[in-house]
């Protein structure tokens, strides 16, 4: 039985007849394209991180005995951090953060640095750093650890990058109940970011919020950068 038989023949509606024509496809096509663009656009980015400080320029002396300084960071945005290698307590889980965020810009190549600056001199020879560097399999092209004369570091840490650096203590206490005598020496945990030009543009905690916060400004600031 057909149509002719029954003596009905539907109408296409003007819808049907609308997507039938290959204007409609072309209009849809360019239409689905433009949208996603048009809101890129027009989306609103987070407003620039603050300039906080200047850190003035210095030299000091690399992980493999040679010079290192300022003038070698110019261009790249990098992540200042502060430690000791026989830290007892907060300065392993610091590394171990670092090491993640070395793999999360892996993508930047070179445009990113990390340096570690030693709060204990006296002890973190550059063959002390180096040995440190290459036990946590820390890439040498990325991240550099910077060693120097006791005054010149604190000059630079208290105030270049506004972050303390006390002297060496022993302590001594109950841990988990049993006594211990540990060697500390009071410095900050926070990464510094610091842009191409030198000025420091935000402070980050090692906890998840923190470092994710990190990553966030880092992209930002990478982007306006390197992508103006």
């Amino acid at each position: 039985m057909t149509t002719d038989t029954l003596g009905f023949i539907r109408k296409r509606t003007k819808l049907e007849r609308l997507i039938r024509k290959p204007i409609f496809w072309v209009l849809f096509c360019s239409l689905s394209i433009a949208l996603p663009v048009i809101k890129t656009i027009n989306r609103e980015l987070p407003p620039e991180l603050p300039v906080l400080f200047d850190v003035p320029e210095f030299n000091l002396t690399n992980q493999y005995g040679k010079p290192f300084g300022s003038k070698d960071l110019k261009g790249k945005i990098y992540l200042a951090n502060f430690l000791f290698t026989t830290c007892p307590s907060t300065c392993p889980a610091l590394v171990n953060q670092l090491k993640v965020v070395q793999k999360r810009v892996r993508g930047l190549g070179q445009k990113v640095a990390i340096v570690s600056f030693t709060v204990d001199p006296k002890h973190d020879t550059p063959e002390v750093l180096k040995k440190y560097a290459k036990k946590n399999r820390t890439n040498p092209f990325v991240w550099s650890w910077l060693t120097g004369e006791i005054p010149e570091l604190k000059k630079l840490l208290i105030g270049g990058y506004k972050v303390p650096m006390g002297d060496g203590e022993n302590f001594e206490g109950k841990v988990d109940g049993e006594d211990v005598s540990l060697w500390d020496i009071a410095h900050t945990n926070k990464i510094v970011l610091v842009d191409v030009a030198g000025r420091i543009r935000g402070y980050y905690g090692t906890d998840l919020d923190g470092v994710n916060k990190l990553m966030i400004d880092l992209g930002l600031l990478a982007n306006r950068t390197f992508n103006p």
